[in-house]
């Protein structure tokens, strides 16, 4: 059973920063590829960033990339997402979620966390 908690979200100012962690509860989290996706009011849940099993490699939404920065403790089995010039497109239900798939793969998430809200005001 995977369970996933994500923190850290909160209410920011544009141009700000959050770094948002996910706490994984698993046997072994290197078994997992990770990702953050995020789901604005009204909108459909859009991917935001992978990383796989060993923190060797990362992939990014085009919106995001150059902004965000996906990392993994593996010693911790905690995902993080550090959010940089937040703008306020970025508000959001932030989620992190486990593939045993490829962590390319965004349709092959299938552990999800409640999530965390993030609110960029302007």
């Amino acid at each position: 059973q995977v369970q996933l908690v994500e923190s850290g979200g909160g209410l920011v100012q544009a141009g700000g920063s959050l770094r948002l962690s996910c706490a994984c509860s698993v046997r072994t989290f290197t078994t997992y590829g990770m990702g953050w996706f995020r789901q604005a009011p009204g909108k459909e849940r859009e991917f935001v960033a992978a990383i796989s099993q060993w923190d060797t490699n990362t992939y990014y939404a085009d919106s995001v990339k150059g902004r965000f920065t996906i990392s993994r403790d593996n010693t911790k089995n905690t995902l993080y997402l550090r959010m940089n010039s937040l703008k306020p497109e970025d508000t959001a239900i932030y989620y992190c979620a486990a593939t045993v798939k490829s962590y390319r793969d965004s349709g092959g998430y299938n552990y999800w966390g409640q999530g965390t809200q993030v609110t960029v005001s302007s």
